[in-house]
């Protein structure tokens, strides 16, 4: 993990400070990018998520995908945690905290907008981070590849369906166009982008000097994209913060409950069909964590950067990193649950 990455929450912590300085202090800067809008979407902030994203898509081999070991019960629980279980709980437990614990403290219309944001944050599993992720717990890499690619081709036909069911679920209404075209512009596009550059310089300087030379290029850009995106934001969203910092406590709780819930389902159902570890705590990992880039990108092209659900978002990303470094720490310490490949392949 770089060192950047590894301390991404005081990073998002301090853009938040200068973005609220900025537009208290500044007024003028966010004033003057919030000229620059298209179809309600900021150029600005969507060429940052095109730097944010594009790096990451280039990664993805979906060459991989025929490599698949004849034992795919990963492959089963990652889609399956995914798709089928994550969304929902996601709703059900952001719902139950906006609406019922919080509900003295949280205004009804807030608390709507809320659960939107969460809700787009948890029907996006990560295809980024994960690679971290499985690096930290010892993961199989060609396993995780596989489990991120297939997450990526499953975003495409899934994710809008699924946030604009449950939007509409929670009162939350959403032209579909402007969702999928949000999904073309920060998923299919970066997306295309991505296999042809890799596909492109694999063929020009070979596989070892793409994945060696020409990818640690832009080790920093998606994590750097991603900070000037979110001081963008935070100027935009300055007397939203001011005026509910304790909301960013309140959504924070929510959230972090639904990262250990989703990790422990896919882990322990690992565990129960007794897979090897190595393919285990990515498959739990890539549930828990969030695709929060394509989230941003998705809540501020539906509601605006200004919105209490690009707010939602934004949180998501503060607790992610400490929260997921915790569930590290705990697949580690738990290997001893699973068998051993010997005793696997015996």
């Amino acid at each position: 993990m770089s060192f950047f990455e590894r301390y991404l929450t005081v990073w998002v912590l301090l853009c938040m400070v200068v973005g609220v300085m900025i537009g208290n202090f500044i007024p003028a800067i966010p004033e003057f990018l919030g000229q620059f809008e298209y179809a309600e979407i900021s150029i600005p902030i969507a060429i940052l998520i095109w730097v944010m994203i594009y790096p990451m898509m280039m990664k993805v081999n979906f060459q991989s995908v025929k490599n698949v070991s004849k034992d795919r019960k990963g492959l089963y629980i990652t889609w399956v945690v995914n798709w089928l279980i994550k969304p929902f709980t996601m709703y059900g437990i952001a719902a139950f905290f906006f609406y019922v614990v919080f509900g003295n403290i949280i205004p009804t219309d807030l608390a709507k907008e809320y659960l939107a944001g969460a809700i787009i944050l948890g029907a996006a599993p990560c295809t980024a981070m994960v690679f971290v992720w499985s690096h930290l717990t010892k993961g199989d890499p060609a396993y995780t590849v596989v489990q991120v690619a297939t997450n990526d081709l499953i975003i495409l036909l899934a994710y809008t369906p699924i946030v604009a069911f449950l939007l509409g679920v929670s009162g939350v209404t959403v032209p579909w166009n402007t969702l999928f075209l949000s999904i073309v512009l920060f998923v299919v596009v970066p997306l295309a982008a991505g296999v042809i550059t890799r596909i492109t310089m694999i063929k020009r300087k070979g596989l070892d000097h793409f994945e060696n030379q020409f990818l640690p290029k832009f080790n920093n850009t998606t994590i750097g994209g991603l900070l000037l995106t979110l001081i963008i934001i935070f100027s935009f969203q300055g007397d939203i913060i001011l005026d509910n910092t304790l909301h960013i406590v309140l959504i924070a709780i929510p959230l972090t409950i639904q990262t250990f819930f989703i990790f422990f389902i896919a882990y322990l159902a690992a565990k129960k069909l007794k897979i090897d570890h190595t393919i285990a705590a990515p498959a739990g990992m890539i549930g828990a964590s969030n695709f929060f880039e394509l989230s941003l990108a998705v809540a501020i092209a539906l509601f605006g950067v200004t919105s209490p659900v690009a707010l939602a978002v934004i949180v998501g990303v503060l607790v992610e990193v400490p929260v997921m470094l915790v569930l590290v720490k705990i697949a580690n310490n738990t290997k001893h649950w699973f068998p051993s490949k010997e005793k696997l392949n015996s």
